[in-house]
């Protein structure tokens, strides 16, 4: 045997098992669908053969229960889980008896099916009504009519009869999905055929095309809808979400949003892992997860936390569980496959809420009042240096530099949302985060050192007269300027990632906290120093370290998510508001640096009670 013979042989065993891999793995594909579509069949027809009694239509409905158990046996272990419900199903519709259980049984069934196999309910692309229209007149027409009607001599001989698409009822029950089923697999027992020869984008046409019969020509721009929802949607379902007087723009003009689009890239990334991880190349299913969550999920990320963060916060989940079992080669990358394309769907339904709007607005009120109280503390502790000094002239001076530090903080919440506005949105948060780590721990010990309030006043009233004495105007503003700046640019380092999520919302919260801070300073003014100011420095204290561990915790797993750091999955809780994740690379620093105040007060208390108890001897 020569060595061509011998490469082509080896060539052969390594490309045939992964040529296999992907062959069943399309023909599993196309079953899940298959019985998806059967289920869909029965849960729209079924309560109406029970009700007209008639025999050729509850034979076609046992017909079809029995190819719905054929396919789930196809399935193999997949569709074990689902046999028995199924039975449940066959018992009744063999007997003819509960429409209404056997309609939601199957309609139940249909959502975990979707669920198990991780099927998409919708196009990947926008479809192309004109290719749907061509189609229709090629494949369609001669039996439904070239208007849809189905009046058609031929269409009476059938039975039963093909469906008229401008009926309301036979539209109340059909969405495209099921329109995309109907066209893939054709229905059993009738004169409908499948269309397997069309290619998937053809059938997706094709289906939404059907919608559009006995839609009149649209006029305006329709409400935001995402293919998702329009797929699986039907018509009443639309009027009851968006108004009866939009149903036809909504139907004929569909949506080209580069949000549905950017996670149809993550869904077919998602999908290229598990072919890869089926033929046994984990490392390319890794590296396609990983491109999957970059190029699909973290373009579009800001916008859908804006409209659900639990939602954005179960994907990243997903995505972190789906790529360790590719590192680890194990077999359950499929199910978290499959569970992660469901969360895509989800996401593309755009099932959102006002949540994420509202939470913005108050951690972004919640944070001026944090920060805006240590500045006006501040700011109040200089004026009374220069009233206490007689040189109230100076005020004016003070009031500049605090304004200037504001403005510096707000030239650095531009910056730093613009270049969190790239590709590297969680490499950047994830390193703003650690640096922001570094300044709440500075912060801590600078206020900690200056919780003798007394020793604190007497600093500042020696800086001041310093620079009252040299008559250095420059000395006053550099003093409150360098006094607020931390403040301010850490706030503004809070507020850009806030922005991220909701910019309305950060500037709805900054509206009321401004309003929120100037009764503050008044209140300040008024009472002056009648506040326990050591308590309330120290409480800050404790404030700035529980927020820098927040910030640890969140700021490792950013990069975690992008596979600078590696993962070590641990049984614990997650609290996302506190940046606490079961893993042991973000929580281990978490854990030593919330234990080090503890640390260093056991310390300082320990070594004042050996100086009180030297002091006696002494």
């Amino acid at each position: 045997m020569n060595r061509a013979s011998i490469a082509l042989g080896l060539f052969l065993l390594i490309a045939l098992p992964s040529a296999v891999h992907a062959e069943e793995a399309a023909s599993e594909g196309r079953t899940w669908h298959r019985l998806v579509g059967i289920l869909q069949y029965l849960e729209a027809d079924y309560p109406a053969a029970v009700e007209s009694q008639s025999e050729f239509e509850l034979t076609e409905q046992k017909s079809f229960i029995a190819e719905a158990m054929g396919a789930a046996q196809e399935l193999g272990p997949a569709g074990q889980g689902f046999l028995q419900r199924l039975q449940a199903v066959k018992a009744r519709v063999d007997q003819g008896t509960d429409p209404e259980g056997v309609s939601r049984d199957c309609g139940a069934l249909v959502e975990d099916l979707v669920l198990a196999g991780g099927l998409a309910r919708s196009p990947r692309r926008v479809p192309d009504l004109s290719q749907g229209e061509r189609l229709f007149q090629v494949a369609c027409a001669s039996c439904h009519g070239a208007d849809g009607r189905a009046q058609v001599p031929i269409a009476q001989t059938m039975e039963p009869q093909p469906a008229n698409f401008h009926d309301p009822e036979t539209m109340a029950g059909l969405t495209p999905y099921k329109a995309f089923n109907t066209t893939s697999f054709g229905v059993p027992g009738t004169a409908m055929p499948g269309f397997p020869t069309l290619s998937e984008e053809e059938r997706w046409s094709l289906a939404f095309f059907l919608f559009t019969l006995r839609q009149p020509p649209c006029e305006g721009v329709p409400p935001r809808a995402s293919l998702e929802r329009l797929a699986t949607a039907t018509d009443p379902e639309l009027v009851a979400e968006h108004g009866g007087q939009h149903l036809a723009c909504l139907r004929r003009k569909l949506p080209d949003a580069d949000e549905e689009r950017s996670l149809l890239t993550a869904r077919g990334e998602v999908e290229n892992a598990l072919r890869k991880g089926a033929a046994g190349d984990f490392l390319g299913a890794r590296n396609a997860l990983l491109d999957a969550y970059l190029t699909g999920l973290e373009p579009v990320e800001v916008k859908l936390s804006a409209r659900d963060p639990e939602l954005v916060r179960r994907l990243e989940e997903a995505f972190l569980h789906a790529r360790l079992a590719a590192e680890q080669g194990s077999p359950h990358l499929q199910d978290e496959g499959r569970e992660l394309l469901s969360l895509l769907d989800q996401a593309r339904r755009g099932s959102g809420t006002t949540a994420g709007f509202l939470s913005v607005v108050w951690l972004t009120l919640f944070i001026l009042l944090r920060e805006g109280f240590e500045a006006t503390i501040i700011v109040t502790a200089l004026l009374a240096a220069l009233r206490k000094m007689e040189a109230t002239r100076h005020a004016r001076v003070v009031h500049a530099g605090w304004v200037s530090a504001l403005a510096v903080g707000a030239l650095a919440f531009l910056f730093g949302q613009h270049l969190l506005a790239g590709a590297n949105r969680e490499l950047l948060e994830g390193v703003a985060a650690l640096v922001a780590v570094a300044m709440l721990l500075y912060a801590a010990l600078w206020l900690n050192a200056r919780a003798n309030v007394s020793h604190f006043m007497g600093e500042l009233r020696q800086k001041m007269q310093g620079a009252l004495g040299r008559g250095s105007a420059v000395g006053v503003f550099t003093i409150a300027f360098t006094a607020v700046l931390r403040e301010s640019f850490e706030t503004a380092l809070f507020l850009q990632g806030l922005a991220l999520d909701s910019a309305p919302g950060v500037a709805w919260g900054t509206a009321a906290g401004l309003v929120a801070l100037v009764a503050l300073v008044f209140f300040v003014h008024r009472v002056g120093y009648k506040l326990p100011m050591k308590t309330l420095f120290k409480a800050s204290t404790g404030v700035l370290v529980a927020t820098a561990v927040m910030l640890l915790g969140k700021g490792l797993h950013a990069l975690q998510e992008i596979a600078l750091l590696p993962l070590a999955p641990i049984p614990f809780v997650t609290v996302e508001l506190l940046g606490i994740y079961p893993d042991a690379v973000s929580f281990m620093p978490q854990l030593v640096l919330a234990l080090c105040p503890l640390v260093l007060f056991l310390i300082r208390r320990s070594r004042t009670a050996r100086l009180a108890g030297a002091s006696p001897q002494g």
